[in-house]
């Protein structure tokens, strides 16, 4: 089993919200109302770790390692939107999400297999990890810059204990994981070819809510995630070759291969076939 060491490593690495926030370096006149909206956007958007753990455990229910494992990703997840919650109600009350804005977030998604939802939200962490890096070096408040420094750093760990599962796939189910990995990988990482920004909170997976059937659709500014990382953050080319280089590395160590390119990686997947 994988979650017992996961748990001590996580463990071991936790932040704890009281006392490795500085909160007592707020600098009033550093918060844009620009920027507490996006902290409050981004507050919900974490809040959908709820309906994604749902997910989890009802399509890994022949699992109990993974699913005892998501028990520390929804806790550490959860607590993402708490800190940013928390940071909204000391310095701008009048942003703090309601309950029915965070309850708005939480609906059904479609069962999925699990082995490509498990390389979907490998390359999610790795996404969001280079989304918060980037908000640090946007935002110009000390204390949030301080935040979104940590919660990117939970995000890679994240993304590195799901690869520890998707090796462990591998051991398992060889080809078969091996051809999810890449097909989602794939998509993943072709980013500058979509008008979307790529990642789990922002795809469809219910055709019976759609078009409200993404987490970002369903946010009180469903425009927010394209303006935050094209205008705001502006999480251009440059940055999106860090995940695809991030994504392909990994890969290219997990499938044994060296995939210097997309077109590479979805020649192997068709290999498979």
């Amino acid at each position: 089993m994988l979650y017992p060491d996961l748990f001590k490593q996580l463990e071991a690495v936790r932040w704890n919200m009281a006392e490795d926030i500085p909160w007592g370096q707020f600098d009033p006149t550093a918060l844009t109302d620009e920027q507490a909206q996006t902290i409050k956007m981004n507050a919900i958007t974490e809040w959908a770790a709820l309906p994604a753990t749902e997910m989890f455990l009802r399509d890994n229910r022949g699992d109990s390692d993974f699913s005892a494992f998501m028990s520390v990703w929804f806790f550490e997840e959860q607590k993402h939107a708490l800190v940013l919650i928390d940071y909204l109600r000391r310095f701008r009350p009048d942003l703090a999400p309601t309950e029915a804005e965070l309850h708005e977030v939480r609906f059904e998604f479609e069962p999925a297999p699990a082995l490509e939802t498990l390389m979907l939200h490998f390359c999610g962490e790795i996404r969001l990890n280079h989304w918060y890096r980037r908000a640090a070096q946007w935002h110009t408040e000390p204390v949030i810059k301080a935040i979104y420094t940590i919660l990117s750093q939970d995000e890679a760990r994240h993304g590195g204990a799901y690869l520890r599962y998707m090796r462990r796939a591998i051991e398992q189910f060889g080809n078969e994981a091996r051809q999810a990995f890449a097909k989602i990988g794939v998509l993943m990482a072709s980013a500058r070819r979509t008008a979307q920004a790529l990642h789990p909170t922002n795809l469809h997976v219910n055709k019976q809510l759609f078009p409200r059937d993404t987490v970002q659709s369903r946010l009180p500014d469903p425009a927010w995630l394209e303006r935050w990382l094209d205008q705001q953050i502006q999480f251009d080319a440059s940055w999106e070759n860090k995940v695809v280089e991030r994504i392909l590395h990994n890969l290219s160590l997990l499938l044994e291969q060296s995939f210097r390119s997309v077109q590479e990686l979805n020649r192997f997947r068709k290999s498979l076939a």
